[in-house]
């Protein structure tokens, strides 16, 4: 099937994910919410998403496997997914919802698609402000149909770094303090939204120049992956190798500021 069929299916299914997110922000007091683990929390907002995403998927595509952090978790190894030989949508119905829950305006509907184990497809929908950023394999990155690039920046000290903290992992503050602590003395600035599907897409439009985090889930970064590759940046793990649609740390930038913050990651480890 081609990657900008696939593509359509999932620009139309973030489309539907959005319009229930944003009717159910007009009244944040009525929705149901709970913890799933420290500081991790789910919705009846996320599952109604998500319930909206397979119904479009599946009237659409009988056939494809649908990978989403309520409904299916059970496939989210690394394996599952690239044995899988139909298409697989890999689905965050709701990116931020902690960010959502309190009305800060930073969440996001994100699907990456795979066919025989690779990324063929991506869409990251910005809920709030309506941004439409897509990906097909070979054909490029857009932002509401415009091609997008990663950031010219070059020099570390004029670079804005994007993080995500490890606030549900607290056993690795240890590991990423001293990782903090190396960027900041080199960057012009950090920041953290929140959302990492967001994240991601600010690396692909230039905003950001890189980006890292420590663990991430496949349906985190399954969009992110094959929309920053498509604008010219590379994605790695923290050490080095080409980063899976799986449970796993991300490293992120143009090709410049990847290098650097992959060798200020590592150094920070070896101190």
């Amino acid at each position: 099937m081609q990657a900008t069929t696939l593509l359509d299916i999932a620009v139309r299914a973030t489309e539907r994910a959005a319009e229930i997110i944003v009717a159910r922000a007009a009244d944040l007091t009525a929705i149901r919410w709970e913890e799933k683990g420290r500081s991790d929390f789910v919705s009846d907002v996320d599952r109604a998403a998500e319930q909206a995403i397979r119904a479009v998927i599946q009237a659409a595509l009988p056939e494809a496997q649908i990978l989403g952090e309520e409904l299916s978790p059970e496939l989210g190894a690394t394996s599952a997914v690239a044995q899988f030989p139909g298409p697989v949508f890999v689905v965050d119905p709701l990116d931020g919802t902690t960010n959502y829950l309190h009305g800060y305006p930073a969440y996001a509907v994100s699907i990456g698609v795979l066919a025989g184990g690779s990324l063929r497809a991506a869409v990251v929908r910005h809920a709030v402000t309506g941004d439409l950023i897509t990906a097909t394999a070979g054909g490029g990155a857009f932002r509401n149909g415009k091609p997008i690039a990663v950031s010219r920046i070059t020099t570390p000290a004029r670079s804005l770094i994007g993080t995500g903290f490890p606030f549900s992992h607290l056993p690795r503050l240890e590991e990423y303090q001293p990782q903090f602590a190396a960027v900041s003395r080199g960057a012009a600035g950090i920041r953290r939204a929140g959302s990492a599907a967001l994240d991601l897409v600010d690396v692909a439009c230039g905003r950001l120049e890189g980006f890292w985090e420590l663990q991430l889930a496949p349906w985190d970064i399954a969009a992110g992956l094959l929309i920053i590759r498509e604008a010219g940046g590379i994605v790695t793990t923290i050490a080095g190798d080409p980063a899976p649609v799986g449970h796993t740390s991300i490293v992120a930038g143009n090709p410049t500021i990847h290098a650097w913050l992959l060798d200020t990651l590592h150094r920070a480890a070896a101190a």
